[in-house]
């Protein structure tokens, strides 16, 4: 048993992490001659013996030239001689590619007698005139019945049009449709509708045809009860997940329009592991809203009265850890240095050890080579080793509200856990240590996207986009810290130099450029791909504290871990 009292850590011989991406004239084309000398005036021919058509040919003889068809019981009469159509000074010739016929011009005009229609050539009157029968009874009846009829089913239309056809196009969700009222669900997870209210007033100012009903959901099934919901056409139009879901909800997403941002833009305006995560083929799937990871909180009394600075470097942690542990007579943890090596009662133990194997040069998709066994070994340590920390401690994040343990190791929204739980808690948030030469920090954050089942998704995107901007971002972020410490870190890049001297979320922004993230984020509740992975790898470091071979420990991990990956569709 180790002397209590003695402060000389052992010796770091334990298995360290190593240094760890294009003319002819017109047939019938009048010209007109004007006081030209006129030939002896000839005397037409009959209409029958006017060339035939066929000289003509059909197609340039002129319309209404050619033989015309007599109507039954129509007398047939020549033209008179000398029958006066034109003035005698104007000839008119018409070009038909056949013989021109003159024609005399008529005398002056008087008003002809109204008769009817006869030969064309004819002058005097018929010699008798046509029959005029009488309407048959009944007739003008049936007229205006018909009229009444036809009436009705004008006045029956204009009903069914007005009354019964607009109001439901109006309410068809087409999407586009200009001046058409919509509502979009909206699934939110940690904001509340408070929060949110005045942002989605803000925005019907702009877009008052489009509605958002803002529901603040539970955690608790919140991956299945959204894909549930979206299978049987219930889903919201737009709704947050987590950044690692993307191989679970691949057929679930939406890509993001141009309008929104185009590819260019969006690498510009977010950090690279955001690019990395939310691409699905030549698309982006989802818009975050703030970025998130791990961060080192440090007890600030403990620290100082032990001085000591925050470490920066994983050697410098372990010392630290060692410095500050205080055990009483048996031994026993009284106060631990840092909540490290343990499985059961470590919160986000496995970003811990993610982030470790990254920083080492882990391939996480087959964590079986000697960077993977170290990597393994070195988080175990704290427990196997410097007994720094050990199964028999409270739950870490309780344990470091308490002040039973000097460092802690979580997202920014631990911070409102600590503020929560002991007010008067002294503590800072700083980043990760590293290894030698390496800057590799850890992502895990929530994202904004819209439902590919979504009747409405320019509308919704829309939405999205708004709440994505500069200016709408640090409205969200104000008014969340009206109910709370801090809001959510910024995702954009332009909005970093806003939070970077945060005492609480200003490590996490200072970080976000060098993050990366992968399938061993804690805290999803997702059921799915994380938890899984999560599992096996609880099994690996679990077998090492019992001092399993940690070789087939991860050989076992990997097995398992291959065959989750192939489900989701992961290379």
């Amino acid at each position: 048993m180790p002397d209590p009292q003695d402060k000389t850590p052992p010796r770091l011989t334990q298995p360290s992490l190593t240094a760890l991406p294009k003319e002819e004239p017109s047939p019938g084309k009048l010209e007109e001659t004007i006081d030209k000398p006129q030939p002896e005036p000839r005397t037409p021919e009959p209409l029958k013996n006017f060339p035939p058509e066929e000289r003509l040919g059909k197609s340039q003889a002129p319309w209404g030239m050619g033989e015309r068809k007599k109507e039954e019981g129509e007398p047939t009469q020549p033209i008179k001689e000398n029958a006066n159509l034109m003035p005698q000074e104007t000839k008119v010739e018409v070009e038909t590619g056949g013989p021109i016929q003159p024609i005399e011009a008529p005398a002056p005009y008087q008003p002809p007698a109204i008769q009817p229609m006869g030969n064309l050539g004819d002058s005097s009157p018929p010699t008798e005139s046509p029959e005029v029968k009488p309407p048959k009874r009944g007739e003008g009846l049936k007229k205006i019945l018909v009229l009444l009829a036809v009436a009705i089913l004008a006045l029956g239309m204009g009903f069914l049009i007005v009354g019964v056809l607009i109001p439901r196009l109006k309410s068809l969700k087409v999407p586009g449709l200009p001046g058409r009222e919509v509502t979009l669900k909206y699934w939110g997870l940690w904001e509340t509708s408070a929060a949110m209210e005045s942002l989605i007033a803000e925005f019907n100012q702009e877009h008052p045809e489009i509605k958002v009903e803002y529901v603040q959901q539970s955690h608790k099934d919140y991956r299945e009860r959204l894909q549930s919901a979206i299978a049987r056409g219930e889903g919201p139009d737009i709704f947050r997940f987590h950044s690692t879901w993307v191989p679970m909800l691949k057929d679930d997403l939406d890509a993001v329009p141009p309008e929104a941002f185009n590819a260019a833009s969006f690498q510009e305006v977010f950090y690279p592991v955001v690019a990395k995560d939310l691409r699905r083929g030549a698309n982006f799937v989802g818009i975050p809203l703030e970025i998130d990871g791990l961060a080192l909180f440090v007890n600030s009394r403990l620290l100082k009265a032990a001085g000591k600075s925050p470490p920066t470097t994983w050697e410098e942690l372990r010392q630290t850890a060692f410095d500050l542990t205080i055990r009483d007579a048996s031994g026993r943890i009284q106060t631990a240095g840092v909540a490290l090596g343990t499985t059961n009662n470590i919160d986000h133990w496995p970003d811990i050890l993610a982030l470790m194997m990254l920083q080492n040069g882990v391939d996480l998709t087959d964590p079986t080579d000697k960077l993977a066994v170290d990597a393994l070994l070195f988080y175990t340590i704290y427990a196997r080793s410097d007994k720094v920390w050990d199964e028999s401690q409270a739950n870490s994040t309780q344990a470091f509200a308490s002040e039973k343990v000097a460092m802690y190791f979580g997202p920014s929204w631990r911070v409102l856990d600590m503020k929560a739980l002991n007010p008067e808690l002294e503590f800072t948030v700083h980043p990760v240590p590293q290894l030698p030469n390496s800057n590799i920090t850890w992502a895990s954050y929530w994202v904004e996207g819209v439902s590919a089942k979504s009747e409405q998704k320019n509308q919704a995107w829309e939405f999205v986009k708004f709440l994505s901007s500069k200016e709408t971002l640090e409205k969200l972020y104000a008014q969340a810290t009206k109910e709370r410490p801090i809001g959510e870190p910024y995702a954009r890049t332009d909005m970093k130099d806003l939070l970077k001297d945060d005492p609480y979320v200003g490590a996490y922004i200072l970080q976000a450029p060098a993050a990366r993230s992968w399938y061993l984020s804690s805290a999803t509740h997702d059921n799915g791909i994380n938890d899984r992975i999560i599992k096996y790898m609880e099994d690996a470091v679990n077998a090492v504290n019992e001092k399993a071979d940690p070789q087939r420990s991860l050989d076992t991990a990997s097995q398992g871990i291959s065959q989750i990956l192939s489900q989701y569709g992961v290379k």
